[in-house]
């Protein structure tokens, strides 16, 4: 069967193509941009890539006509005032462009939207099934509550908050209670309903075994790991507390901080379990979905994570045009370091930079920095990274996003998205020439007004001890392998 997948880059979207691909269908997919698809998936080679923003009807690639079933797995976690009006021009526009083709089935991922006084994202999503339905396909929604897997969102979460704090004082909503499912069932779901007659025009909820409360999934994730946590809960936390208290202790930003704790107030619990008639399986428990995350976190190989959304601004399109960093109206700080070594191991400390790695020189300052860019609201540095062995265009370092990940041309150009007083590149590139090669880091910075110039010269001390630090520990950096 031909398939058209919306939302490919997303977290959803890029676990199903393999799913897919392997069951011999072949996938259509509805991207952005073409090139941060081809760079970040080893399977682009396989599936047919349209481009098109669904906010801009006019940018929509045509649809083959031949389409047998339309995923759409597009969602926003944003929280502007419009985010609602935006997802469901979105879905609007999705459905205009599959009428114009034979598709018999659209598939969406929704949310469990059981309980009365919904939050605004979960009636926002409710609406966008509405809207989907005013197309001339059959639509099957299923609806989801906690979805664990490694690069959740509400997985990271968890594990945040676990991981770190030994005593825990919680707001009230902890005590809601939801059935979590493995990203393996959802999967699973998605993938068994299409094009099955049995679940055309239907709305099934789906989740895993276990009902919890979001406390006792953070004491199970403590005993899976084998940690003494407390939790004490504070009935008076207001949600505006709650969404500051979970942006500054765990890695997720202010807005999607804002977003889990105004849902949170809603049980999403299963009302009906329809569709074991439909897709008959046995779901993973809540305990079992964490032994699989974290052993796919250790092997490296977590396909997909929430970071990968890109942020509002500079990157919400065309960001691969910004891998040429702008001339005019910058300030530069440039270093040149030699180094005899084997260039392809320099180029393997520069692609792992940031994360568990660290910054080579002067982390603590680093720390700061982020720390600080929390306090105003920025992204901070405890996104981490992804993989810790590999990087791709779009891919998250700490308060970084990469732009290019070049081995052929040994460069990688980062894209600071913290807080700042106008715009900051970084960019690190082998240049050998004459037998002779040299490691070229340089710092870019695009200042907005006076106070922007003044913000660079006042970093300009600490830009010459930590640049010229951190050129020297990248060339001579030896990774200690383990002893077995």
């Amino acid at each position: 069967m031909k398939v058209l997948l919306a939302g490919a880059n997303g977290y959803i979207g890029a676990r199903l193509i393999p799913v897919l691909l392997e069951k011999g269908h072949t996938v259509v997919c509805l991207v952005r941009d073409k090139r941060r698809f081809h760079e970040q998936n080893n399977y682009s080679d396989k599936v047919t890539l349209l481009t098109g923003d669904l906010l801009k009807e006019e940018s929509i690639q045509s649809f083959p006509d031949d389409i047998d079933a339309a995923y759409y797995l597009v969602h926003s976690m944003a929280q502007a005032n419009d985010f609602a009006m935006l997802e469901a021009l979105s879905a609007h526009n999705f459905a205009q462009a599959i009428n114009k083709t034979n598709c018999r089935q659209i598939i969406y991922l929704s949310g469990i939207t059981n309980d009365n006084d919904l939050s605004d994202h979960l009636l926002s999503r409710r609406h966008v099934e509405d809207v989907l339905k005013e197309a001339k396909a059959a639509v099957t929604v299923l609806r989801a509550a906690i979805i664990i897997g490694s690069g959740s969102s509400s997985f990271e979460i968890i594990r945040d908050l676990t991981e770190k704090l030994p005593i825990m004082t919680v707001p009230r909503w902890v005590n809601t209670k939801c059935q979590p499912i493995a990203i393996r069932d959802v999967l699973a779901y998605l993938e068994g309903v299409l094009l099955n007659d049995a679940s055309f025009n239907k709305t099934f909820d789906i989740g895993g075994p276990d009902i919890l409360t979001f406390k006792q999934m953070m004491l199970t994730y403590a005993r899976v790991r084998k940690l003494k946590r407390y939790i004490i809960t504070i009935p008076f936390l207001s949600p505006k507390i709650s969404s500051y208290w979970l942006y500054f202790v765990t890695s997720t930003s202010y807005s999607l901080a804002q977003s889990l704790v105004d849902s949170m107030k809603n049980e999403t619990i299963m009302k009906d379990h329809d569709i074991d008639t439909v897709v008959k399986r046995d779901c993973l428990t809540y305990e079992e979905a964490l032994k699989l995350a974290f052993n796919k976190i250790e092997q490296n190989s977590i396909v997909s994570s929430w970071k990968d959304a890109l942020n509002n601004g500079y990157l919400t399109s065309g960001f691969m045009d910004q891998i040429k960093v702008p001339q005019n109206g910058t300030l530069e700080y440039k270093v040149k370091q030699p180094f005899k070594r084997d260039s392809a191991e320099v180029l393997q400390n520069i692609m792992a930079i940031g994360g568990n790695r660290g910054w080579y020189y002067w982390d603590w300052i680093w720390s700061i920095r982020g720390f600080l860019d929390k306090l105003f609201g920025g992204v901070g540095s405890r996104r981490g990274r992804t993989s810790s062995i590999s990087v791709s265009p779009g891919d998250v370092i700490d308060f970084w996003r990469v732009l290019l990940a070049d081995k052929i041309n040994n460069r990688l150009l980062l894209y600071a998205e913290m807080k700042l007083p106008g715009e900051a590149w970084l960019e690190f590139k082998i240049i050998e020439r004459h037998n002779q090669a040299f490691l070229s880091q340089v710092a870019t910075f695009r200042p907005r007004g006076l106070w922007g110039r003044l913000y660079w010269y006042l970093m300009w001390p600490f830009h010459l001890f930590i640049f010229k630090g951190m050129a020297k520990r990248i060339t001579d950096f030896k990774e200690q392998k383990k002893q077995i």
